[in-house]
């Protein structure tokens, strides 16, 4: 049992820690932070979003995607063209220039993803996701209920 806990406690923090280091060595490029990264891939994919979609859609709380979206349209990536609405209800849109460099980011990831999935075929991928998403579902639910 010991083992169990350690191997996969380990490895969803290394996996984590790697993210975070990919996330963080890409964005230097573009003088962004990784807690960019997944605001202008999302907004990328879909078109326009809300900050309480992206905050969804990302698993961020409120205040680190609120920081990251000033941030974004402080530097000319992100335009919120709404102003009749409340500001966190708004939808967000990229600009040009955000668009641009989205772009290159989507390719990245897509690199990414394809070099971390070498050798792992598209069933074992499947099953891999469908477990980490029980287990993710499982500890949420142990997390709400508090006579653990």
């Amino acid at each position: 049992m010991e083992e169990r806990f350690q191997t996969f406690t380990v490895l969803v923090t290394d996996i984590n820690r790697s993210i975070h280091k990919l996330k963080t060595k890409e964005m230097e490029e573009f003088d962004l932070k990784s807690s960019h990264v997944s605001c202008l891939y999302y907004l990328f994919k879909t078109g326009s979003m809300t900050a309480t979609e992206l905050c969804d859609i990302c698993r961020e709380d409120k205040a680190n995607i609120s920081r990251a979206i000033k941030s974004l349209e402080d530097n000319g990536y992100v335009v919120c063209n709404s102003k009749k609405q409340k500001r966190y209800q708004s939808q967000l849109t990229l600009t040009d220039m955000g668009a641009q460099v989205a772009s290159r980011i989507a390719k990245k990831i897509d690199k990414v993803l394809d070099a971390v999935s070498e050798g792992v075929s598209d069933e074992h991928r499947a099953i891999m996701y469908h477990a980490l998403a029980k287990i993710s579902a499982n500890l949420q639910k142990l997390c709400e209920d508090t006579d653990l």
